[in-house]
């Protein structure tokens, strides 16, 4: 051991190694760990890494190490516990440390954002300089700052990062890290009286020299006497509401400005501020809440995660913030997970109403600025900063320090894994590990539980805590089948709608109540077909049909964005008798509005919702009662709370039964029960109608009836039966190339050594139902093990592997990843 420090950092890089670098003296006193630096890596490239480890344990080998060559933060930006939880990612989801940091950092505080070089103030110049070197200087000092290719520029070089380096180490220049677009903090304009101005003679004055300027006079007598001006303290109002409220132009008020009346200052404001004028106030519980919060409570202290099964509308929302008011009255941090960034907009006002600016929001469609603004609101422990953030799953990664309870609302949804890129975590077993680094209870809450979590329960691992009966003894909705083939036949059906669901939304239209209809398909039509030839028009990236939307007239692929125009042709016979297959929510509205010409419809899938406040408008609309008919895609199922929906319609239940997976009678429960929930949530009970061709399926019986547990001890034993899970772990290796045959001899290669290691355990190699994507060919391998103590070993064996093949001649430019517990 010497007495030189070293330091071992995590590069925003897939790489599984952790890299040491040498700790120059000067740097000593100010490095710590989960602090970023400013690394060499390869023998041109600069990279902003993470400090995960100090010692002074010096690599051996035939290399040279190198120094670190600046140090970004004072203190540090990710703790020891965030360090804790990534590396049990990286173990458990078989990726890279360095998959990690890019996934959990705001990527203003990571590589992504653009090296910024600025002249260090206290260097003196002196003659030991270049006269490259001093030119660069000199043009650092007059401009400020400048990125690396702006320096590129200016040297008339490929690279700069010699030069960089040289002024690095004379100390010439500081590297620090400019945010994409900069980041400046969020500011607003203000007007108040110049400071010359205080006594009432001073105000008179100031009229006196503006008497002959009729707007001039008018604006400042607004500001006077209609504006926030009290002369015994300081006033001020906003630029923009002074402006609009005395209707005078922004030229006015500079001339007022330059006469040296008013003045104008910019003040800070936080970007995560909300106005909330309502008071705050909490919720009364009825009896069966107050028993599930005292049962809740009791669970807690034992230390198992608690899943909370409560029928829809039971009021779990309301014991979770009983809940949050404990956690926040011992001034620790309560993480609340939603599965949709959508259902944020109605949960946060609840808080909100309920907490006050206490509660905050974070997700990924918040700018760069505004996440960075909330890590540190979190990390810094301020008065001001957030002590609930409502959130969706990218929230696991924020810097909790005092962390007292999680809150994984909608447990089983599929939107809580993440499927690309790496890591493919799973948010709500990663809201169960965080509980276990901070010692904090964890609450799963949903109405239609996952298998696997209710697998737990039953055995113990999980406690269990049920809630059977809605709030304000409203009764579940009576729930109908209707027959499509059935009606087709007898010639009843009305577009799309049979005549059970006609007449309910007809009824519901009647009584000035509101509908909605649910069908998981957006667009016009999932695809389009010649009649003479049977041509469909096909992508020309990946291996799936185009779906049509009307609304643009384009043909688009849902899997890589690839859009076309419509043909009036076949593209293979050139016939012009080319017609729509199937429905989405385009073709449904459109419909509708001729089946109910008089009633506001609207539709909320992806296409109306991509703007960052659209989903927002949307809900408030449908709120205050501005839509009659709302038709959505999944985005309708997810935990919305509608006072004044009383119909709900499937329209095709088939679409969810009949897909090719082993978890889609478990999905079809899980989103036809939720869906059915927003149905008579508060004053009467509700009409759920599902038209299907299978009338007589059990799942549609199961739904109807609501008996989760008859679904869930039938498909448990299939799924002992077949070796799937919760019996048994999947993992889910996929192989990709761009070339077929390069794609088939690699998978081929990968399946016969891992039937070496792990035997008839292995399926595959095969190709997914969309074998193309993006010009990237694909096949997955899965992987059926067995639930034990030698997983991790698996694992470790599973990555070597397929580093092994990769690393074999002719496999270049083959991509292979894990994925762990695949949803």
């Amino acid at each position: 051991m010497s007495d030189q420090l070293f330091a071992d950092v995590i590069l925003p890089l897939p790489l599984r190694d952790k890299f040491t670098y040498r700790v120059a003296p000067h740097f000593e006193p100010s490095i710590k760990v989960g602090v970023r630096v400013v690394v060499q890596f390869g023998a041109r490239k600069f990279y902003s890494a993470l400090v995960y480890r100090l010692h002074q344990d010096e690599p051996t080998g035939d290399f040279e190490i190198k120094e670190i060559d600046a140090i970004l933060d004072r203190e540090p930006i990710v703790n020891q516990a965030q360090i804790i939880a990534w590396e049990w990612i990286t173990n458990y989801y078989c990726c890279s440390l360095g998959e990690v940091f890019k996934a959990a950092l705001p990527s203003a505080l990571k590589m992504e954002s653009h090296s910024n070089i600025c002249f260090n103030p206290n260097y003196e110049m002196d003659g030991e300089l270049t006269g490259e070197e001093e030119a660069l200087l000199l043009m650092l000092q007059g401009r400020g700052q400048a990125n690396i290719k702006e320096v590129n520029q200016f040297l008339g070089k490929k690279s700069s990062y010699a030069t960089l380096k040289v002024l690095l180490e004379k100390n010439a220049i500081l590297i620090e890290e400019k945010m994409k677009d900069s980041y400046k903090p969020k500011t607003v304009s203000f007007v108040k009286l110049c400071e010359a101005i205080k006594a009432p003679a001073d105000i008179a004055n100031a009229l006196e020299q503006v008497k002959r300027a009729k707007k001039q006079t008018e604006l400042l007598e607004f500001f006077f006497n209609e504006a926030v001006y009290a002369s015994e303290s300081e006033s001020r109002i906003a630029r923009k509401e002074l402006l609009e409220q005395s209707g005078v132009s922004d030229a006015v008020l500079r001339a007022v400005v330059d006469k040296g009346i008013l003045e104008i200052e910019d003040v800070e404001i936080g970007r995560l501020v909300m106005d909330h004028d309502e008071e705050q106030y909490l919720f009364d519980l009825n009896d069966a809440q107050e028993v599930a919060l005292d049962q809740l409570n009791a669970e807690f202290k034992t230390n198992r995660p608690v899943l909370l099964h409560g029928v829809t509308s039971s009021g779990k929302t309301e014991i979770y913030i009983k809940l949050i008011e404990d956690v926040l009255a011992r001034g620790e941090q309560v993480l609340y997970l939603v599965p949709e960034i959508g259902l944020t907009s109605q949960l946060i006002n609840r808080l909100k109403r309920a907490f006050g600016d206490r509660a905050g929001i974070y997700h990924s469609k918040f700018n760069d600025a505004e996440r960075v603004e909330i890590w540190f609101n979190i990390l810094q422990e301020r008065e001001d900063s957030y002590q609930v953030v409502l959130g969706a799953r990218s929230s696991v990664f924020l810097p909790f320090k005092k962390l007292g309870l999680i809150i994984v609302d909608e447990e089983h949804e599929n939107s809580y894994k993440q499927f690309d890129p790496a890591p493919r975590y799973n948010a709500r077993d990663m809201a169960v590990v965080l509980g276990q680094i901070h010692q904090a209870p964890v609450l799963l809450g949903t109405a239609t539980p996952s298998f696997e979590s209710y697998f737990n329960a039953k055995l113990n691992k999980y406690a269990l805590v049920e809630l059977k009966e809605r709030f304000k003894g409203i009764e579940m909705p009576e729930i109908e089948v209707a027959d499509i083939r059935k009606a087709t036949r007898q010639r009843q059906m009305k577009s799309l709608l049979t005549p059970a669901l006609y007449e309910e939304v007809k009824l519901a239209l009647e009584k000035k109540e509101q509908v909605i209809l649910f069908q998981n398909r957006r667009g016009f039509a999932p695809y389009i077909q010649c009649t003479t030839c049977g041509w469909i028009p096909k992508c020309k990236n990946c291996d799936v049909s185009l779906t049509y939307h009307k609304y643009r007239s384009s043909l688009v692929c849902h899997y890589c964005g690839h859009t076309t125009g419509l043909s009036a042709n076949c593209g293979e016979c050139h016939s012009d008798d080319i017609k729509t297959k199937g429905y989405g929510t385009e073709q449904i509205e459109e419909e509708l509005g001729l089946l109910f010409p008089d009633a506001q419809i609207a539709r909320m899938d992806l296409d109306t919702t991509r703007a960052k406040n659209s989903f927002d408008q949307l809900i408030y609309r449908f709120e205050n009662r501005q839509i009659d008919i709302l038709v959505g895609t999944q985005m309708v199922t997810k935990g919305l709370d509608f006072e004044h929906v009383r119909v709900v319609g499937i329209l095709n239940a088939d679409q969810l039964l009949n897909y090719p997976d082993f978890r889609s009678f478990e999905r079809s429960f899980q989103l036809m029960t939720q869906v059915s929930g927003r149905a008579g949530r508060k004053n009467k009970r509700g009409k759920v109608v599902i038209q299907t061709s299978q009338a007589n399926h059990d799942v549609l019986k199961e739904v109807a009836s609501n008996n989760f547990e008859q679904l869930f001890n039938r498909q448990m034993l299939e799924r002992k039966l077949f070796r799937y899970p919760p019996y048994f772990r999947l993992i889910k290796v996929v192989v990709k190339h761009k070339n077929r045959e390069r794609l088939d001899r690699g998978a081929d290669q990968l399946a016969s050594l891992f039937r070496k290691q792990f035997k008839n355990q292995v399926l595959g190699p095969e190709y997914p139902v969309v074998g193309r994507v993006q010009n990237w060919y694909q096949k997955e391998i899965w992987l059926k093990l067995d639930k034990n103590k030698q997983l991790p070993e698996a694992k470790k064996r599973i990555m070597e592997m397929v580093d092994q093949i990769k690393s074999l001649p002719n496999n270049t430019g083959l991509i292979i990843y894990a994925d762990v517990d695949p949803m």
